[in-house]
């Protein structure tokens, strides 16, 4: 099975939407996943992942399955944080002093329980992750591959070909393959970041008996420049 996680395109958050780049990326985005094709079509709740996902449905006559977990406003709620008196709030990860946490040694060494450290206990991180990898668990599961969390591998209860695309955001995408790969939150979302209409692709590839699902593409932009669209990461810098 590939697994292709792709983050909405540029957006507008209030109202939900794009921008008209953004749907110019959603139009590139079709036009490169209908050169192999879509077998599924999943879709967070939002408008601009689901704008993100229309025109590549349209292309391939798919009927995308929404998903409410993968709506980013559940994970907004559990992993921001306020980040001055004015209590404006962002990601966790984007505040100098948790990413410094996050990092620590004390904080690395809890590995996938990293949230039980004591300068989190007023946070909702353990219950936040702890939902992220229920519903990404079970929703890997009804694609035919089961998680033994205990040894960090999936084991093949269905074993397919699909080819599967689910379309939804920065934030919650980073929880969401941090819970998939078994890297622990703190060092996957500060240390890997997903552009406007990123495509990430993770094959799930037998290796003996187990499947450790491995990433073959993180964040590509390919289908921007083969479209002529600006390459701007976050609309800060070209590369």
């Amino acid at each position: 099975m590939l697994l292709f996680y792709i983050r909405h395109g540029d957006p507008i958050y209030s109202p939900d939407s794009l921008t008209p780049l953004g749907e110019r990326q959603a139009e590139a985005l079709a036009k490169r996943l209908a050169l192999y094709g879509i077998d599924k079509v999943f879709v967070s709740t939002s408008e601009r992942a689901k704008l993100t996902a229309k025109p590549t449905c349209d292309i391939l006559r798919k009927t995308p399955t929404e998903l409410d977990w993968a709506n980013e406003s559940y994970a907004w709620r559990d992993l921001a944080r306020k980040y001055d008196e004015a209590g404006h709030t962002t990601w966790a990860f984007a505040i100098p002093a948790y990413r410094a946490k996050f990092n620590s040694p004390a904080v690395r060494a809890l590995g996938r329980e990293w949230y039980d450290h004591p300068d989190f206990a007023d946070t909702a991180f353990a219950s936040g992750m702890q939902r992220i990898q229920r519903e990404t668990d079970a929703f890997i599961e009804s694609l035919g591959y089961r998680h033994d969390l205990e040894n960090n591998v999936y084991q093949p209860v269905n074993p397919n070909e699909d080819r599967i695309a689910l379309f939804a955001h920065q934030g919650f995408g980073l929880a969401f393959l941090s819970c998939l790969l078994d890297v622990p939150y703190p060092q996957f979302c500060t240390h890997f970041d997903l552009g406007h209409s990123s495509m990430t692709v993770i094959e799930f590839r037998p290796w003996g008996d187990v499947i450790t699902p491995q990433v073959l593409q993180l964040s590509s932009d390919s289908h921007l420049y083969r479209e002529g669209l600006p390459t701007k990461y976050q609309n800060r810098i070209y590369f």
